[in-house]
């Protein structure tokens, strides 16, 4: 397709005009369970923007599972101690409210997928198999095979098109148009056509996932997972939470960069359903270390406490020669780990490694972030209209987010978004001239602008300065002078994003720097927000203060400033209900032992 012609400095820039009840941005899980929710509900003036093919977002990349508390096999599990374990695994900075919406909904949600088709992994009398997963006290963790999320995605988009819910492809939002009180739309651009578009929508929701590809080693696609959602909704007036929480995620491949063959698959997920279904961690010694650090619950304890404890493994020299450990479940029957992980196993035999018969190695990995947009207990932010959900938004997973629990948001806030955009539904929105013309129109010159700029620096290279500054500065282990010496290399890297050398709209180098613009924002932050906590919590380590510190069970917000920079402050944490607080005395916890 021919590309648009490029305009004149003074010529007005041309755009489309899409008009649309609600829109959805992002067709991963979250996005494609609104929708559907919207269109059981009668709501049918929706549209799902995906910026890939329809599909193909990074729900399917969630590999072990889904939690809910179904019983299958622990029938004294339940919703109250799901969230126990939830809030847990959180360090008590999650929100309760939304974490009891997410629980008190799964098990009718994971029953309605199956109702939907989704090809669980299955009991030998039929039900719904669970499998153990990380610091759980039940099997509540449902799956299929190890490509759970692949399944889910399928499930989903399968029944969004029996309901005929309009779907858009290839298609980046670059603003949202806004006022600061309320949304009216998006502004972005398509990606093969090259052509702006002004979406006018009465609703914007949120579903762009999170911010993990801001960091060097991580689990997700270059082009994807890079802040979008969050600096969307920062950009337009709603505030951020808990973005100093990252979770690294203990077993990321592991490989030798300088081997073509295995250089792109640094930092890939090696999926938790690996040690939930018995895998073992050594070290370069043929130490099995978890002992060391956690006896009762080995593998499976909390993703924090296993991510540092293989990054101390190494730091003390007992790693492997790339950098990690060993992860082995060569102990298991090669038909064994053929049926329950199927897609790992086929993906290290393509590289010539028998997971059967040999380890694998493993390091951490930036995996997910538990910060994002604040919402209420609807998934609506401070901007009247518009609502984050899935990883976008924050508030479910505090400090450190419990294995399963990512697909079960996505659905759960789903239900929860649609209902309340349902109930209030009423049209397409209409871009106010003065917004029209003070932001629509300059934004689209600057994106007209940024197209063929010929700057110094390429946009590919800009990015992996910023994600090497993430790493070295905001990783595992973090202290105050090397958090404020990230800073300044981020005004560093945010001097050479302001002179990249940019191709045409269609290019794959104008989608980077428009990612690069958004990751700024996610990454200062988590600089900022690190910087802010004074304590270790969770996925936040700080080896100057590397105590929980009661006086800190507090969330921090970031917002915009009026005249320019980012603002902190912090706000107290609620308590739990009373059900969830009485699972919580009751201590449950996961006897890893069960499982030898």
């Amino acid at each position: 397709m021919n590309e648009r012609r490029p305009t004149e400095p003074d010529e007005p820039v041309e755009y489309d005009r899409v008009d649309v009840s609600v829109l959805v941005v992002g067709a991963g899980a979250a996005g494609a369970r609104t929708a559907i929710e919207l269109a059981e509900r009668g709501i049918d003036d929706v549209l799902v923007l995906g910026k890939r093919g329809h599909g193909d977002a990074h729900t399917t990349w969630a590999r072990g599972g889904i939690n809910g508390a179904l019983g299958t096999h622990d029938p004294e599990d339940s919703p109250a101690i799901h969230a126990a374990d939830t809030l847990n695994e959180g360090h008590f900075v999650n929100d309760p409210a939304k974490v009891e919406t997410v629980t008190e909904q799964m098990p009718e949600r994971l029953r309605e997928l199956d109702e939907w088709g989704m090809e669980y992994s299955r009991t030998d009398e039929g039900e719904i198999d669970q499998r153990f997963f990380g610091a759980q006290s039940f099997r509540r963790t449902a799956f299929a095979g190890d490509h759970t999320g692949e399944s889910l995605l399928n499930t989903l988009v399968d029944r969004a098109q029996e309901l005929s819910v309009p779907y858009r492809e290839n298609v980046m939002i670059t603003k949202l148009v806004s006022d600061g009180d309320a949304v009216y739309g998006a502004v972005g651009f398509d990606m093969d056509a090259g052509e702006f578009v002004l979406f006018n929508a009465g609703t914007v929701v949120l579903a762009a996932g999170g911010h993990a590809a801001i960091y060097d080693r991580h689990t997700s696609r270059d082009d994807e997972n890079n802040g979008d959602g969050a600096a969307l909704a920062y950009d337009a007036g709603a505030s951020l939470m808990d973005m100093e929480f990252m979770q690294f995620h203990p077993t990321g491949m592991a490989v030798d960069e300088s081997d073509p063959e295995w250089e792109p698959w640094s930092g890939r997920l090696v999926t938790e359903a690996v040690r939930g279904e018995g895998g073992r961690l050594f070290n370069a010694d043929g130490e099995r270390f978890m002992e060391r650090y956690s006896p009762d619950q080995m593998e499976l304890d909390a993703r924090d406490v296993v991510a540092r404890a293989i990054a101390q493994e190494v730091a003390e020299g007992r790693g492997t020669e790339n950098g990690g450990v060993y992860l082995d479940i060569s102990h298991r029957d090669a038909d064994f780990i053929r049926e329950r992980l199927p897609r790992m196993y086929e993906r290290f035999q393509d590289l010539g490694v028998d997971m059967a018969e040999a380890p694998v190695e493993v390091a951490p990995t930036s995996h997910y972030g538990m910060g994002g947009v604040a919402v209420d207990d609807g998934g609506e932010t401070g901007v009247d209209g518009l609502f984050a959900i899935g990883e976008t938004m924050a508030g479910v997973h505090g400090a450190n987010r419990l294995g399963g629990n990512s697909l079960a948001e996505t659905v759960a806030y789903g239900v929860v978004a649609g209902e309340r955009i349902a109930d209030r539904a009423d049209g397409p929105g209409e871009v106010p001239e003065d917004l029209r013309e003070g932001l629509v129109e300059p934004h689209l010159s600057d994106l007209n602008t940024l197209a063929g700029h010929d700057g110094e620096h390429e946009a590919e290279a800009v990015l992996a300065d910023l994600r090497e500054v993430m790493w070295d500065h905001a990783g595992i282990l973090r202290d105050e002078p090397s958090l404020r010496e990230g800073l300044d290399h981020l005004e560093a890297v945010r001097g050479r994003a302001a002179d990249m050398r940019v191709g045409p709209v269609t290019s794959e180098s104008f989608e980077l720097a428009v990612d690069i613009g958004f990751s700024l924002v996610a990454a200062e932050a988590v600089l900022r927000g690190a910087l802010e906590r004074e304590e270790s919590r969770g996925a936040h380590y700080r080896t100057d203060y590397p105590d929980r510190d009661p006086d800190w069970r507090r969330n921090v917000y970031f917002d915009a400033a009026d005249v320019g920079g980012m603002t902190l402050r912090t706000e107290p944490v609620d308590e739990p209900s009373d059900a969830v607080q009485a699972a919580l005395d009751e201590g449950h916890e996961l006897d890893y032992h069960q499982l030898e």
